[in-house]
């Protein structure tokens, strides 16, 4: 178990490595171009930190609140708490508070800034379709998120990317000098304040993709079977298309967290999606079982 977090704590730095990389060119670039040297990079730098540490302090709370959950009743949710509760004796770990939205759309999420804060949250319409085995799977993922300190991760990663934003906006409002000789290439200012912030979401969802592979690779490894996962996500991906959130749902919000994309994709919004193709997902945990067709 232990092994698995240090691993996965690994990819995390290098890839939050390479988004600090990346808030550091963009705003040399326009530091460059726009005349301010680093003034502008090390400001937004600042600024995103003391987001990123807002995000994290408070994610749990919000993420609740945005989904309208609520605490799952020990007596009416049994069968909840007990899988819950057997998962967290097998890891070692503090037992998380569990939650309830009572909302027919089939999800599940987990927030927490570390074990001891952890909150699993599953909705109604989860609790109706999985079977236990199925939910045992589910719930092993969610809980993973929060062994790996994924809120951690995802808060640093919002907020770089707000920083690329903020360095592109800034450079959109405020730059250019006095004289035409002083002002940057206008082409070469455009193009960053478009590419910057694209790229800072494509890193950001390579992170999230990431950490969801995790979720499914180390939630099967405490459960010890991720065939189970791979049926639940199938029920999932159904489920989802069939219930999903209206887009215009505060939910929007905190869609990232949980196990299933709870909106409809279609189109180009499949390619900018914070969660990896389902059949992706389900061939990774087929193999991880050596399951062959």
């Amino acid at each position: 178990m232990y092994e698995l977090i240090a691993s996965n704590k690994r990819r995390s730095i290098l890839l939050i490595a390479a988004f600090i990389g990346l808030v550091s060119l963009v705003g040399a670039a326009f530091g460059v171009l726009l005349g301010y040297g680093l003034a502008g990079t090390l400001f937004a730098l600042v600024l995103s930190g003391a987001l990123a540490f807002a995000s994290y302090w408070k994610a749990d709370s919000v993420a609740l609140a945005v989904s309208r959950a609520h605490l799952a009743d020990p007596t009416e949710y049994r069968r909840l708490y007990n899988l819950v509760e057997g998962l967290t004796i097998a890891s070692g770990l503090p037992m998380p508070r569990v939650y309830i939205v009572n909302d027919p759309a089939p999800n599940a999420f987990a927030t927490g800034r570390n074990p001891r804060n952890a909150r699993v949250c599953c909705t109604e319409g989860i609790l109706a379709i999985l079977d236990e085995r199925e939910l045992r799977g589910v719930l092993g993922h969610e809980l993973m998120h929060v062994y790996n300190r994924d809120i951690l991760t995802a808060s640093i990663a919002a907020a770089l990317a707000s920083a690329i934003t903020f360095i592109a906006q800034f450079a959109l409002f405020f730059g250019g000098g006095s004289s035409d000789e002083e002002r940057p290439n206008p082409i070469a200012a455009i193009a960053l304040m478009f590419l910057g912030p694209l790229a800072a979401g494509v890193i950001q969802m390579a992170i999230s993709r990431t950490r969801e592979y995790d979720a499914d690779e180390d939630g099967s490894s405490l459960t010890g079977d991720p065939l189970a996962l791979a049926s639940a996500l199938r029920k999932l991906e159904t489920g989802t298309q069939q219930l999903p959130l209206p887009p215009d749902r505060q939910l929007v919000n905190a869609s990232h967290m949980m196990i299933a994309n709870p909106f409809r994709n279609e189109g180009l919004s499949r390619l900018f999606s914070t969660h990896p193709p389902m059949a992706d997902r389900i061939a990774r945990l087929e193999q991880m079982a050596g399951y062959r067709r």
